[in-house]
């Protein structure tokens, strides 16, 4: 499956009940992760896009186990739909979401109305703002020395 495929994919996977600005803005973040010149992302996957989404323990979608437990829903089942593959061209394009920018690295859906004040959980993000389900997170000084 090439790259862009695999996008579409993980977009409707992490992010397709949330309507275009969700999809949008999760596909920011991993583009995001693409570009950011320093830090974990910048070292592990050296500014590339399949090896972003393919890092591990980075995207429950790209795992068929979570917690050793089948996932049912992964990118190796999810049938991208023509807006999925828009929005992964408008992201692969250059393009960003507004509503969370160029600096947030991380999204997470908190399963509760309210958003953590930091995550990941190591404090190397701290919450920006929530789009729809998704609690979206910029870098603290600390992602620096990831």
């Amino acid at each position: 499956m090439d790259t862009r495929e695999l996008f579409a994919r993980m977009l409707k996977c992490e992010a397709g009940g949330e309507g275009e600005d969700g999809m949008k803005a999760v596909a920011t973040v991993i583009m995001n992760r693409v570009r950011v010149p320093y830090g974990e992302y910048q070292r592990v996957n050296q500014g590339d896009l399949r090896r972003v989404m393919e890092q591990p323990y980075q995207f429950t979608c790209m795992m068929t186990k979570v917690y050793g437990e089948p996932n049912p829903q992964n990118v190796w089942v999810a049938t991208p739909e023509p807006i999925h593959y828009r929005v992964a061209d408008w992201a692969i394009g250059g393009n960003i979401f507004t509503g969370v920018g160029g600096d947030c690295l991380w999204y997470m859906n908190p399963f509760n109305p309210k958003c953590p004040n930091f995550f990941p959980y190591n404090r190397t993000g701290y919450w920006y703002t929530r789009i729809n389900q998704h609690c979206f997170y910029n870098p603290t000084e600390a992602y620096a020395d990831t």
